[in-house]
């Protein structure tokens, strides 16, 4: 069984699913957007690569970046945790001062959770943000013509992971990349701001081929990037020479910004901050220019991320 499959059992099964489909739910009656996501050890994270710090940052994130790119301000974070029966309390204190460090940074408050007992660390929190843009922010709105977009470099978190399970920790940014990310909560903001109607937007979480053709797909656009725009650290191609391109569209947790936005706009924002990598045309793959690559159906099915693997 596969996550797509899931999802539409779960769609089928409600008697209302108009709030599904994007990374976070907005409800329109309270101008609020609320997501939810949960990592799971040795699924998601290995506490022989990550502190109890570093895990309590990155869980709280995870879902910023997703209210960012909802262009919303965040407000509040609820914490679930459930933790094997002999953990120590040092792990607890540290993975909230992870929580507490990010929460300070974006002025978010923790206003409840839950704590169980269970063989492995799981963390699940839901943040809750408010809504800044005066239209809609969906992945369902980019257009043909619109500029295609993002706001940082790919690749370096998966090089990070790749690194420390070689147990190396150099170089560092690739290392603070994966296991530090910083949701662009600005950027997203600023991007709603300058808005003139509704357009697409999302966290490359997932990858930045799974940002593209998902932004293609939901939006019945073509989408066609250029390589050579896509920003990325030139150490990536020293160490990983063979894969690079890989890392770069298929490794995700960059939590970068991939957005679809008028031209009007495009020539109004900073070019140092949104950098342009393609245009959204007729059609309905992804095509990525000095790279050899289509995302269809078919391809995405073959490469993306799967939560449902089955073992072999």
């Amino acid at each position: 069984m596969k996550e797509i499959d899931f999802l539409n059992i779960i769609s089928a099964k409600l008697a209302d699913n108009t709030y599904l489909g994007d990374d976070c739910a907005y409800l329109k009656e309270y101008g609020l957007f609320v997501t939810q996501d949960t990592l799971v050890e040795d699924v998601h994270f290995s506490l022989h690569t990550t502190t109890p710090k570093q895990l309590g940052w990155k869980t709280a994130a995870v879902n910023l970046s997703d209210l960012a790119a909802s262009a919303a301000l965040p407000l509040f974070l609820t914490v679930s945790l459930s933790l094997p029966e002999n953990t120590e309390k040092k792990f607890v204190a540290e993975f909230y001062e992870g929580i507490n460090d990010i929460c300070k940074k974006y002025n978010t408050a923790v206003i409840g959770g839950d704590l169980t007992r269970s063989e492995k660390v799981f963390v699940s929190v839901c943040a809750i943000g408010k809504k800044t843009a005066k239209y809609d922010v969906s992945r369902k709105n980019a257009q043909p013509g619109d500029v295609i977009v993002v706001t940082g470099r790919h690749g370096d978190s998966a090089a990070g992971l790749r690194l420390l399970n070689g147990k190396k920790t150099e170089p560092v940014e690739f290392i603070e990349k994966h296991l530090l990310p910083v949701p662009q909560i600005e950027k997203g903001i600023e991007l709603g701001h300058l808005a003139v109607r509704d357009f697409s937007m999302m966290d490359s979480s997932d990858g930045l081929a799974d940002a593209l053709y998902k932004i293609a797909k939901a939006s019945n656009v073509a989408i066609e990037a250029d390589f050579s725009k896509i920003p990325f650290n030139p150490l990536l191609q020293k160490i990983f020479p063979d894969d690079y391109k890989d890392l770069i569209f298929w490794g995700g947790e960059d939590f970068e910004l991939v957005a679809a936005i008028p031209e009007d706009v495009y020539k109004k924002i900073d070019k140092h901050r949104f950098i342009e990598i393609g245009r959204a045309e007729e059609g309905h793959e992804v095509v990525v220019k000095g790279y050899d690559l289509t995302i269809n159906d078919i391809s995405f099915e073959e490469k993306s991320f799967k939560h449902f693997e089955e073992k072999q």
